[in-house]
């Protein structure tokens, strides 16, 4: 397909995780059969201050391609300066806003999904990013604000792909419910008739028969493998093996999943510059992830918040059984 005049060999992204897609879970992920990746989310404000998170969001790697970046932020003038900063540091086929993310502080910021309700701002940001710069530019949204309404949010997509958007990547819950309750696919589904750029659905794909439904469902042309990737490398040749064949895998064993874990923690070993408490709480965290439906999880979950060096924690992943 195409996003805008570029190429895309996938209809499987993974999702701008804040907080967790960095470069070590993008290269787990891509050995596992990620093909196209976010950096991410990126704050505006970071880049334009330089503050230090923000360059580390952006280290990548010659493996790490393709990779697109999504931007926060609610100014259009500074999410200009903050995209020509990006470019300076990173080169992407393409450039997404995030309309979506739920967190409070974003939205005290009149960002993210404070955008759903605020699209004078969301269409003048358009606007700027779109006729300055030369890359597609594609917008993450939700299915509404804080009630259902069909007619503001197709009305709102249907503007911004008059404006130019090269795509929609659309959150099947209202900004209210955050990340809890069921899809909305009758409101992905209708976002997708409504408009003639690729829509991408996005919420609760956890496995690949989550995924078939959102395709089923929806009609869309991609999805979003967002939460659904975390501790779960695999799932993305899972769904491609399930919707080309329709049968199952193997379960992944618990070998398995030690020595892959055991890579990924050697990874932000290697590529994470930040202090050694930093780095020990961010592999306590991708341990869990990896190792919370194993035989005896809780009593895991504890040795791996108790070990204080990266060698503790490999001493606990190597006992589990």
């Amino acid at each position: 397909m195409k996003i805008g005049s570029v190429n895309i060999d996938t209809n499987m992204l993974l999702a701008p995780l804040a907080g967790c897609s960095d470069l070590p879970f993008r290269l787990i992920s891509r050995e596992h059969g990620a093909r196209f990746c976010f950096y991410e989310m990126v704050d505006s404000n970071s880049l334009i201050y330089k503050r230090r998170e923000s360059f580390g969001i952006l280290k990548t790697d010659r493996k790490d391609s393709p990779i697109a970046a999504q931007l926060l932020g609610a100014d259009p003038s500074a999410m200009l300066d903050a995209a020509q900063k990006l470019f300076q540091l990173v080169d992407v086929p393409f450039l997404d806003i995030n309309c979506a993310c739920p967190a409070k502080k974003v939205i005290k910021k009149k960002a993210g999904a404070h955008l759903l309700r605020d699209t004078p701002r969301l269409y003048k940001i358009l606007k700027t990013l779109i006729s300055s710069l030369p890359l597609p530019i594609t917008i993450k949204i939700r299915t509404g604000y804080d009630t259902k309404d069909l007619n503001h949010i197709i009305t709102m997509a249907k503007h911004c792909e008059s404006l130019g958007a090269a795509a929609i990547f659309v959150h099947g819950r209202l900004m209210t419910q955050g990340y809890a309750g069921e899809i909305d696919y009758d409101s992905i589904k209708r976002i997708k008739d409504s408009v003639n750029i690729p829509v991408f659905g996005s919420g609760n794909i956890f496995s690949p028969e989550m995924a078939k439904k959102m395709f089923d469902e929806t009609g869309c042309d991609g999805i979003l493998v967002a939460r659904g990737a975390l501790g779960n490398p695999w799932i993305f040749k899972k769904i491609e093996e399930y919707l080309k064949n329709g049968g199952g895998s193997d379960e992944v064993s618990l070998e398995e999943k030690k020595k892959v874990l055991k890579k990924h923690l050697c990874y932000v070993d290697k590529y994470k510059a930040i202090s050694p408490s930093g780095k020990i709480g961010i592999m306590r965290k991708i341990a869990i992830w990896y190792l919370k439906n194993i035989p005896h999880a809780a009593r895991v979950r504890s040795q791996i918040t108790s070990a204080k060096s990266y060698t503790d924690l490999l001493e606990v992943i190597e006992q589990c059984a």
